[in-house]
């Protein structure tokens, strides 16, 4: 194969790829440290994770984390636009594990979380959104913690979205599937979390 004929062959390779990407579906990941991927790789943070699944589908979608490690749902309004400059097909909203933990009031992270989804769907009126619940540590007491809960449930009753009642389900609370802080997920833990979010995720791909 001559110069010409390589070069040819490069040049269309290169903006075949182009145009996949382009061509793709966006899947937006907005959360805290647990979708950053605290403390592991953000290869193996479960955003990844759920990209390697999407490419094993041969599904044209690519995924986006935009996950904050310390990010508070009041966080999370005050940048969401800055966020939403790229388009988005797909958003997966991982917010208001750092509120419980520090206690702030349920009704705000309500109000918080209720913006940050009339945001995205005023913006991207057919994007998908994809609700995660997060439960508040059970040092808070129990008026706190179930009252915490509901605001998820309720946001889901209010909303047209696709919700996952708690992100963390069968990793939260199990020590081998946490870092020693126990709060954020081994790589273990964030397959889990992936391969639960996945059930959530595949039938709206």
């Amino acid at each position: 194969m001559d110069i010409l004929k390589v070069t040819t062959f490069l040049l269309a390779l290169f903006f075949a790829t182009t145009t996949a990407a382009q061509d793709a579906k966006t899947i937006l990941f907005f959360g805290d440290s647990i979708t950053a991927g605290y403390g592991i790789d953000e290869e193996d943070a479960f955003p990844a994770v759920i990209q390697r699944k999407i490419d094993e589908e041969g599904l044209n979608y690519r995924v986006v984390n935009a996950g904050l490690s310390g990010e508070t749902s009041a966080g999370g309004l005050r940048r969401v636009d800055w966020i939403l400059q790229q388009h988005i097909d797909l958003f997966v909203l991982g917010l208001g594990g750092n509120d419980g933990l520090r206690g702030l009031n349920p009704e705000n992270t309500k109000e918080n979380l209720a913006g940050i989804m009339d945001i995205v769907a005023e913006k991207y009126p057919d994007a998908t959104i994809v609700l995660t619940g997060m439960e508040a540590p059970p040092n808070m007491g129990s008026d706190y913690t179930e009252r915490f809960r509901q605001i998820f449930a309720e946001l889901y009753e209010q909303y047209d979205v696709v919700f996952m009642p708690f992100i963390l389900d069968g990793v939260a609370g199990e020590p081998e599937l946490n870092l020693p802080d126990g709060i954020h997920p081994t790589e273990e833990g964030h397959k889990i979390l992936a391969e639960n979010l996945w059930n959530y995720l595949l039938p709206v791909l």
